[in-house]
């Protein structure tokens, strides 16, 4: 009777954990959401009012921190059960990480709001945050299912980002050299296709710690990897080429 209760308990303790880190997951995408538009719209109050709603994002992993040392501690878990709670704390470590891209994102928000990006540079950062958007939706599903083909669906969808983020890259290395009144709005527009790209990581990272917990190993492969941003160099003629 008394292993019995203690199960009902730790699953009851997982389940809030859960709950919390669904929170965390849902706030965090209108955070991608937001900090896009903002930048889009040349929305200053919305980008403060992201950078306002981190520390929330915060919060939540310092309580799901605090609840995961606490079962730790009174269950003792093991084997799945100790997967699923080690499982829990680095999705939350992963979610608060995408939070603050998408919180740096809407600190150039004001920066960029007295310039006019051109519209396919654009097109290019909103398609990229819609897919890790999407990535990041279809991953909590992942996890909350258990399913590890879906995590493993999302390893290779990230290389879409990366080949969105090189194409980027060239796009605003082009015009920089080709007027350098650019250069200023184009790195601030490279460090925001960084950080989006960076989110794709780290919700990739969530789905390999998925693959983890119903696998009871990591996927056996390296994940494919499209960013060769570290690479390039630029040609005399202003050309970027992967070296």
């Amino acid at each position: 009777m008394e292993s019995a209760h203690i199960v009902k308990s730790f699953d009851g303790d997982l389940k809030q954990i859960e709950s919390l880190l669904l929170e965390m997951g849902g706030m965090v995408e209108t955070q991608i959401a937001d900090a896009v538009t903002a930048l889009i719209q040349r929305d200053v109050e919305l980008g403060e009012k992201v950078r306002a709603a981190d520390k929330k994002i915060d919060v939540l992993e310092t309580r799901i921190d605090d609840l995961v040392i606490r079962l730790l501690a009174l269950r003792q878990p093991m084997a799945e059960d100790l997967r699923s709670v080690v499982c829990a704390l680095k999705v939350s470590s992963n979610l608060e990480r995408i939070g603050d891209y998408a919180k740096n994102i809407a600190k150039r928000t004001s920066v960029l709001a007295t310039w006019q990006p051109t519209k396919s540079s654009i097109n290019t950062i909103k398609r990229m945050s819609k897919l890790v958007q999407d990535m990041v939706h279809d991953v909590l599903n992942a996890y909350l299912a258990r399913d590890a083909g879906t995590a493993e669906d999302l390893r290779l969808r990230d290389e879409e980002v990366d080949q969105m983020h090189n194409t980027l890259f060239r796009e605003l290395l082009t015009y920089m050299m080709e007027d350098p009144r650019n250069i200023t709005p184009c790195m601030h527009l490279l460090f925001i296709a960084k950080n989006i790209e960076r989110m794709g990581d780290h919700t990739t990272g969530i789905a390999e710690q998925v693959y983890y917990l119903v696998e009871g190993s990591l996927p056996e492969d390296d994940r494919p990897k499209g960013d060769v941003t570290s690479y390039m160099s630029v040609d005399p003629d202003g050309q970027a080429k992967q070296d």
